[in-house]
């Protein structure tokens, strides 16, 4: 919301237009698919509202939630790799 406002473009239209709520709650939520970490969440979301927005407004595709939640689903592995919590005393792999 807070990039679409910097963007000029209507964020209580992004907000409620299409499926927003349907992505958030059941597709980004998918266990096997989401970061392991909070730090990784908070990377993962914050990258799914960044795509959502720049495709919503310049991509060719209306609804960029789904397509969003799919690109950053390939960054997972890199994600939980860099945020990775070492367990003290361990070795770092």
């Amino acid at each position: 919301m807070l990039i679409t406002a910097l963007l000029d473009a209507q964020p209580m239209y992004h907000l409620f237009a299409g499926g927003l709520f349907l992505g958030a709650i059941f597709m980004a939520t998918d266990y096997p698919t989401t970061p392991q970490t909070n730090r990784g969440r908070l990377i993962f979301g914050t990258g799914c509202g960044v795509l959502t927005v720049l495709i919503r407004l310049y991509g060719a595709y209306p609804e960029g939630v789904s397509f969003a939640i799919l690109l950053m689903n390939m960054v997972v592995p890199y994600i939980n790799k860099l945020t990775l919590i070492t367990p003290l005393g361990g070795k770092k792999a």
